[in-house]
């Protein structure tokens, strides 16, 4: 038989390696797999906390022991603002018990409050300025109108009680209910800018309760005053029927007009004044 056996055995002692699907794989260590706890990103946060809580005591201990010396008294007060109806000395009389405090404890709120309660300021700012001043700005009110007897109003229809009024009687008098006192400011605003080109003032305004309107202009370039009966409503469209009608008629007789009434829809009704009687020649008396 010439058969010829094909498969011979390895010349050495070498197993033969493995292939596809049977090879084996050598595995990692279990240590090598499970990751490391990382200690050291907690002891370093720990740290950076311990640093910030010591630095923060540090400055709190550090402002306290340094605030007596910044905390300084109060010894200047500067006071800003145009003042025609109060004094510097009337402000300082007021916060005077203020000025005692040092410069960190002073009450700015209260001290402007304060200044806000006197008559003649509208709006007070007050602020501290280092180290041991006190800025205080003001806005004085304006007075446009005498408010009843024993008020002004100022020019947002504001009323406020200054002691003395014997020096805004020329003020224009206006009057109405408590709760109308910006509606009553607006209207004598609109109605004297249409009777100023016609040389009238507004010298008195009144608002009833049922809601009527009445004017008296002030004696004037234009004459003696008379009084508008406006009614309750259309007030304007009622002036500009006034001021055409005045322009054409009127105007050449207002020495003798006492009122005009205007509560009509389509014209107006004048009321004259009584005119005096002549003086009656008296005969003349001799002496001896």
């Amino acid at each position: 038989m010439n058969a010829t056996a094909r498969h011979q055995p390895p010349a050495s002692g070498r197993k033969p390696v493995p292939r596809g699907a049977s090879r084996t794989v050598t595995r990692e260590p279990l240590s090598a797999r499970v990751p490391k706890a990382k200690v050291g990103g907690f002891f370093k946060k720990l740290g950076w906390l311990i640093l910030m809580v010591a630095l923060g005591y540090g400055v709190y201990e550090g402002a306290q022991r340094l605030l007596p010396y910044a905390d300084r008294p109060i010894t200047k007060i500067n006071v800003q603002g145009d003042l025609s109806y109060i004094s510097q000395q009337a402000v300082q009389q007021r916060i005077a018990p203020y000025v005692a405090a040092s410069f960190f404890t002073i009450d700015l709120a209260a001290m402007r409050s304060e200044l806000e309660k006197m008559p003649w300021i509208a709006h007070a700012e007050v602020r501290r300025v280092w180290p041991d001043q006190v800025v205080i700005r003001l806005e004085e009110q304006l007075p446009v109108a005498r408010w009843g007897d024993e008020a002004l109003l100022n020019n947002q229809g504001e009323a406020f009680t200054p002691r003395e009024l014997a020096n805004y009687e020329h003020l224009p008098q206006l009057f109405g209910p408590q709760r109308a006192q910006q509606q009553v400011m607006q209207q004598y605003q609109v109605l004297s800018q249409m009777l100023r080109p016609m040389g009238f003032s507004i010298a008195r305004l009144e608002l009833r309760e049922r809601g009527s309107w009445f004017l008296t202009t002030g004696a004037g370039s234009a004459g003696p005053g008379i009084e508008l009966l406006l009614g309750r409503d259309h007030l304007v469209e009622k002036m500009r029927r006034f001021i055409a009608i005045y322009d054409k008629t009127l105007k050449e007789q207002i020495t003798n007009i006492a009122r005009v009434d205007l509560r009509y829809s389509n014209g107006l009704a004048v009321g004259w004044r009584e005119q005096a009687a002549p003086p009656t020649d008296k005969p003349a008396v001799a002496k001896n």
